[in-house]
């Protein structure tokens, strides 16, 4: 396979649903792990595999907003909690990725 065929499979995860992705980011997961796979098919499993990973961020991202929208709308008066959502996601970030292989 192409690196161009490869980038373009990677982009056509953004369509999968964030069930979809994490199961198949766990069946790359599993490919690799085997050690069965030649190492080209491994990088190119391992790109899939990171764009599956911003794929999921980028839902729970969404998803965690709309929960912060639902709760204002219900409770107006309830101050925000600050966030801490930088640093903590840098420091997620690398474990999420190194938790991978």
């Amino acid at each position: 396979m192409s690196k161009k065929q490869s980038l373009k499979s990677g982009s056509d995860s953004g369509k999968l649903s964030f069930e979809a992705a994490i199961r198949a980011l766990s069946e790359i997961v599993e490919k690799i792990e085997t050690g069965q796979v030649p190492l080209e098919e491994s990088l190119i499993q391992y790109e899939k595999g990171m764009s599956l990973i911003g794929q999921c961020r980028r839902i729970l991202l969404d998803a965690e907003k709309r929960i912060g929208e639902i709760e204002k709308r219900h409770n107006p008066d309830q101050k925000e909690p600050e966030s801490e959502e930088k640093t903590e996601d840098d420091g997620e970030q690398e474990k999420d990725e190194e938790a991978l292989f």
